[in-house]
């Protein structure tokens, strides 16, 4: 196959040989040139135009992963949340449980003191005032019932505490003074002489009598009726073998013709302890104990504390 080429600008026509290999080789190549340029041209334009894309669609991907990653975290930050309040509804229920405990304990004190009625009551809060103080410190809010509660609950534990604590200390200070007040007989026996006036039993004459004759047989224990600190034991003439208690509250009691002393000058007694065993020394006409209580160095009628009960 042969092309002819004509043109104006030569004196005569081309002739081109397509059998020839040489030649069909140079129209190949140009081809391909060509189709490679167009390609490449083509291949330019579609990465300008689709690189902006790509970088969008990357950075849309890579704020999916964080927004995937904040709900996660917020998932996680809800369940602790709720963990924290669950936390805090069990000890609500445990802190209106120990409210009831502490109310019927108050009851209880209340009746073991014998303090009067209306003196304590646990239903209502005690008076309570004073300037108000505010700080600008923020506080963590909570949901309003639960927050409401707790908050009522502490003001209602502040309550009971003021109220038991003066409740503990009016039943201390009662204790404390009751504990060294004289009460009750220091020996098992029966009066057998009263405080006052009598016959002598010796002499017959009018005599008075500073203390009250308790009838016991020899050895019977001799216990203190008070709480105080020993201040003497030993003989006294007329009383014999004598054990005084010094109770530090304006109060002293005597145990005489004893015949057996157990307590120690300085030594501490608590009621009931035992100081000396029931005799006839000293002027005495019969195994008895001679009690005496002396009040802000005054002896006094000792019947009305023998009588007494604590």
């Amino acid at each position: 196959m042969q092309i002819i080429l004509v043109s104006r600008g030569q004196k005569g026509p081309k002739t081109l040989d397509l059998t020839c290999r040489r030649l069909r080789c140079k129209v190949v190549a140009i081809a391909l040139t060509g189709f490679l340029g167009i390609a490449g041209v083509g291949a330019g334009v579609a990465l300008a135009v689709a690189g902006p894309k790509a970088r969008v669609l990357g950075d849309i991907g890579h704020l999916e992963q964080q927004v995937g990653n904040q709900d996660a975290r917020v998932a996680e930050i809800r369940r602790d949340a709720q963990r924290d309040l669950d936390a805090l509804a069990v000890k609500l229920g445990q802190l209106q449980a120990q409210s009831v405990r502490l109310n019927a304990l108050g009851e209880r004190l209340t009746q073991v003191g014998k303090l009067d009625d209306g003196e304590f009551n646990f239903d209502e809060e005690p008076g309570q005032g004073g300037p108000e103080l505010t700080t600008d410190t923020p506080a963590y809010t909570m949901p309003a019932s639960l927050s409401e509660s707790i908050e009522r609950l502490s003001g209602q534990f502040d309550s009971q505490q003021a109220q038991l604590q003066a409740l503990r200390d009016m039943l201390m200070d009662r204790s404390i003074e009751s504990s060294l007040r004289p009460t009750g007989m220091p020996v098992n026996g029966y009066i057998s002489s009263y405080f006052g006036g009598r016959p002598d039993p010796f002499s017959g004459h009018a005599a008075r009598h500073t203390g009250i004759d308790i009838a016991a047989p020899k050895g019977t224990p001799v216990t203190a009726v008070a709480e105080g600190m020993v201040t003497f034991a030993g003989q006294r003439s007329g009383y014999g073998n004598v054990v005084e208690i010094d109770h530090g509250n304006g109060y002293m009691t005597r145990y005489a013709h004893n015949s057996a002393i157990v307590a120690r000058p300085g030594q501490r007694v608590r009621v009931g302890d035992v100081i000396a065993k029931a005799g006839s020394t000293g002027r005495s006409t019969g195994s008895h104990v001679h009690f005496e209580v002396w009040y802000h160095d005054r002896v006094v009628n000792p019947l009305a504390y023998v009588r007494s009960h604590r």
